[in-house]
């Protein structure tokens, strides 16, 4: 199946499957309950792609069949009459941020034409991101954040005190934390959702230059790190062979895609679900790389 299945019908179905995963989990917004908001955006989410005339097949979701009952790696959804498509999703990405009405909770789904996704096994990856318009191989997970800090900055034209990296807080991160403040660069630290944090270097507007650190691998990733052997076993089930190869953007998607994310919460790009006079609304970047199309997507409902 060729790039051609990305029509605009696709298009505006993955913005409404991710509004309706986004409006599910804004229900359990602040209570406290990170399984219930998920839960609530996994089943949303399912029924708006069981709902869709397409063939799909998720490759990246919420686990392997056995962990989990929803949205697992290598079920089938929609009616199995459109087109074949893998799938690439997270019904709530920040399901702490959710479940404490913190800022930058999404939710995220891509798709691509059948047997072009990477279909990744539910393991930590290592992981690095700039935005658009720098050449080709300007980073580099094998460099240290110093040198690729540096190289960001050569292209970008400025001093490497100019830079703002964006890195997970977590205690695994210490050292890459140390390195980019060692740099000189600016550090832009965050409690959750990389996902968010990787998108904010595609928009000047955010001033994330450069996004470091290691995470989930449903969440995007250029490179594989395996904790332990089991890890390592998941990975060779879903036949990755090489186990410390770096993936560049055309490996992980060998073709056109679509993306689409929907704010939960307020965050740097996105607003959140909010209801108004008797309305919902939500607000969705979705874009296509078939036609090079960005859009942001306000959409307002009665309830």
């Amino acid at each position: 199946m060729s790039s051609n299945t990305l029509d605009r019908a696709l298009v505006l179905d993955a913005v409404r499957v991710t509004e309706a995963a986004a409006i599910a989990s804004w229900t359990m917004l602040g209570r406290g309950d990170e399984m219930a908001a998920d839960q609530a955006a996994v089943d949303a989410m399912r029924n708006a792609l069981n709902e869709l005339d397409i063939d799909g097949e998720i490759v990246i979701g919420e686990g392997e069949r056995d962990e989990a009952p929803m949205l697992y790696i290598g079920e089938k959804v929609g009616t199995g009459k459109g087109p074949r498509i893998d799938i690439a999703l997270d019904p709530l990405e920040g399901t702490t941020l959710a479940a404490k009405s913190q800022p930058n909770a999404l939710t995220v789904m891509a798709w691509a034409p059948k047997g072009t996704l990477l279909n990744a096994p539910d393991t930590y990856m290592d992981k690095i991101a700039c935005g658009p318009g720098l050449p080709a191989g300007v980073i580099d997970l094998d460099r240290s954040p110093a040198e690729n800090i540096q190289a960001v900055a050569n292209a970008k034209g400025v001093a490497a005190s100019e830079i703002t990296v964006c890195v997970l807080d977590r205690p695994r991160h210490a050292e890459i934390i140390a390195g980019v403040r060692a740099a000189g660069a600016r550090i832009h630290l965050i409690t959750d959702g990389d996902v968010a944090g990787v998108i904010n270097t595609t928009d000047p507007s955010t001033g994330i230059d450069l996004y470091l650190g290691s995470g989930g691998a449903p969440e995007g990733v250029l490179a594989w790190l395996f904790r332990n052997a089991d890890e390592r076993a998941r990975a060779v089930r879903w036949g990755v062979t090489e186990l410390d190869k770096k993936y560049d953007l055309h490996e992980i998607v060998r073709d056109e895609a679509i993306f689409a994310a929907t704010g939960v919460t307020r965050g740097g790009l996105l607003d959140g679900v909010v209801y108004r006079d008797g309305c919902v609304h939500t607000h969705t970047l979705v874009m296509n790389s078939s036609t090079g199309t960005v859009r942001e997507v306000r959409m307002k409902r009665k309830v």
